[in-house]
């Protein structure tokens, strides 16, 4: 990697940090001299901060629910209290909670809790820390479903598309703090999620969904990661109430999709 310091000295929370794309975030934060606090529902989390904190980086675990209002601003308080500052925070713990017409009020209230709520509860209570240390940025992880329509994904969908409109007003009224905020969207990434909906059968199952996306296979978590860190990075200085696509090529496929039945497919 090319900046193996870009986050000395500094602090950071990442929220669903035990498993997927959090996980590749906080590691990768940590790879680069970030002290970093993480939040997740699963204990996991406790074998994942072993596993940093004995390879030598700075960690801290925060079990508990990002829908409970009183717990983000915990995990921010807990975040401060172990390192004496804060610089970001990715907003990454999510719902994958996917129902239409069967969607019952308390699976919204789950879904926009979980999501947005607490991306905005969190991004509250860490503002005034990140101003009072000169400045910082916030990443919040969307998805290539905020913008299109898929089948029964009702809620899903809603709760991401909330998450874009959600940054782009966080960008404009924390930009007087020097608070730069992004959202990232990624296609399919190969997470415990789709890993579930694989049966744990890759070899299987990448051909059949890689033929969604340009690049031809799934994303990496650690892909997305690195989407992360660059924009809470001084790389993105000028970048606020942006969103990254970080989808090997989804969102830019027409209805031809790769386009193997068309007679211009591989001509020069």
């Amino acid at each position: 990697m090319l900046h193996m310091s870009r986050f000395l000295e500094k602090a950071a929370i990442v929220t669903g940090g035990a498993d997927g794309i959090g996980r590749a975030a906080l590691t990768e934060l940590c790879k680069e001299g970030c002290a970093v606090t993480f939040a997740d529902m699963s204990k996991r989390g406790c074998d994942v901060q072993d596993q940093l904190t004995d390879g030598g980086y700075q960690a801290q675990f925060v079990h508990g629910d990002m829908a409970d209002e009183a717990f983000c601003r915990l995990v921010v308080d807990e975040a401060v209290s172990k390192w004496g500052r804060l610089h970001y925070l990715v907003n990454n713990a999510f719902s994958f909670l996917s129902k239409a017409m069967d969607a019952t009020h308390e699976d919204w209230d789950r879904m926009m809790h979980v999501g947005p709520a607490a991306f905005a509860g969190t991004a509250a209570a860490a503002a005034p820390h990140m101003k009072a240390a000169g400045g910082g940025a916030i990443v919040n992880v969307s998805s290539v479903s905020a913008k299109i329509a898929q089948p029964l994904r009702w809620t899903y969908n809603a709760g991401k598309g909330a998450v874009q409109n959600l940054t782009r007003c966080q960008a404009l009224d924390l930009a007087p703090l020097g608070i730069r905020v992004n959202s990232v969207s990624p296609g399919w990434i190969w997470t415990s999620e789709v890993k579930k909906a694989a049966d744990g059968d890759r070899d299987k199952w990448e051909p059949v969904w890689g033929r969604y996306h340009m690049l031809r296979r799934l994303g990496e978590p650690v892909e997305v990661a690195r989407a992360i860190l660059f924009l809470l990075s001084d790389d993105a200085s000028f970048v606020t109430g942006a969103d990254l696509t970080v989808d090997g090529g989804y969102s830019g496929l027409g209805p031809e999709g790769l386009g193997e039945a068309s007679s211009f497919a591989g001509s020069d």
